[in-house]
């Protein structure tokens, strides 16, 4: 049993990261930090988790600490990643892994140099949905790959995650915050590498610096044109679709883990074949993924290199967007 300590324990923590351990089998919860000790501890008491501790290093310290899970805000990611390695724990970061490609090379470094596992938390890569969609374009149902689409849409007015809006700690809006699912995802799918992106976005009042509805275009080493289309002004969804020549792969909400959804087979405008799956135990998949990547039993489905790639499509996106 791997025993895991989050630090920058928050509203992902609450609502995703601690329920997502009761999947987990071969990994558990043990300790957390946050900034409001109160608050830590209240959470601690809500999930039976045994340990708070009054500084990050601390937590990191710890011999009840076998692996550290950084879930802080985006531009907090480098320090807290760096001080987990300094101890010589193994460290699975929340997505965007930091905020420009040069911080992510600088982790990397760090955990080569530690020699400890090093992932990034790209849970959906453990969906059921993902996965079948992976296997089903992979055994060539819809042939060749021409079009993907991943879109993810969210109210961000109504989220208590307000550090999103600012520069200062987020790498941008829904581009950073969920297009790198969307972008991961279609990724992982695919089976395939981006080569180039170009990107339109627009801000508004309440997102200022940052953006608030965005098409980030991308092109496949496969020769796959791909688009993901994100904001935070809608009602939820998440949808991915690919375009083969052959037929056409669809799940409406593919990336949900709150309710079960359909991956539909089409044909000549009929579908041919579904399947209903649950994502619920991504979480706990992915926890128990890395704790068998931490024991040398399995590689890690998202590891610190893949990461790396995801974080260059980033700086390609925010780049195509504000130089045009």
């Amino acid at each position: 049993m791997i025993c895991f300590g989050i630090l920058g324990f928050g509203h992902h923590g609450v609502k995703r990261l601690a329920p997502g351990f009761s999947f987990a089998h071969d990994s558990a919860l043990t300790g957390i930090w946050r900034r409001d000790e109160v608050k830590a501890r209240a959470n601690a008491r809500q999930f039976d988790i045994p340990h708070v501790f009054p500084t990050a290093e601390a937590l990191c310290a710890s011999a009840e600490i076998d692996a550290v899970f950084v879930a802080s805000p985006d531009s907090h990611h480098l320090a807290d990643v760096l001080l987990a390695l300094a101890h010589g724990k193994p460290v699975l970061c929340e997505k965007p892994l930091a905020m420009n490609t040069g911080e992510v090379e600088q982790m990397l470094a760090a955990a080569h140099k530690a020699g400890v596992a090093f992932g990034v938390a790209q849970n959906m890569r453990f969906h059921g949905s993902l996965q079948l969609m992976r296997k089903w374009l992979a055994e060539g149902r819809i042939g060749r790959p021409l079009l993907a689409h991943s879109q993810f849409c969210y109210a961000a007015e109504s989220s208590p995650r307000q550090w999103i809006y600012d520069p200062a700690l987020a790498l941008g809006g829904p581009i950073g915050d969920v297009g790198v699912h969307c972008m991961d995802a279609l990724r992982f799918i695919l089976a395939s590498e981006v080569t180039s992106v170009n990107t339109l976005a627009i801000k508004d009042a309440q997102s200022g610096a940052v953006e608030s509805s965005a098409v980030v275009s991308a092109e496949f080493v496969s020769g796959t044109l791909g688009v993901i289309s994100v904001t935070t002004r809608g009602a939820y969804r998440s949808l991915i679709e690919i375009t083969g020549d052959a037929g056409v792969l669809s799940c409406e909400d593919a990336l949900t883990v709150d309710h079960p959804v359909e991956v539909r087979l089409i044909q000549g405008g009929r579908v041919i074949a579904s399947e209903q799956v649950s994502n619920e135990d991504s979480y706990g998949r992915m926890v128990d993924s890395f704790s068998a990547a931490i024991e040398g039993k399995a590689p890690f489905l998202s590891p610190g290199e893949d990461g790396l790639r995801n974080q260059l499509i980033l700086d390609a996106a925010y780049k195509s967007w504000r130089t045009g």
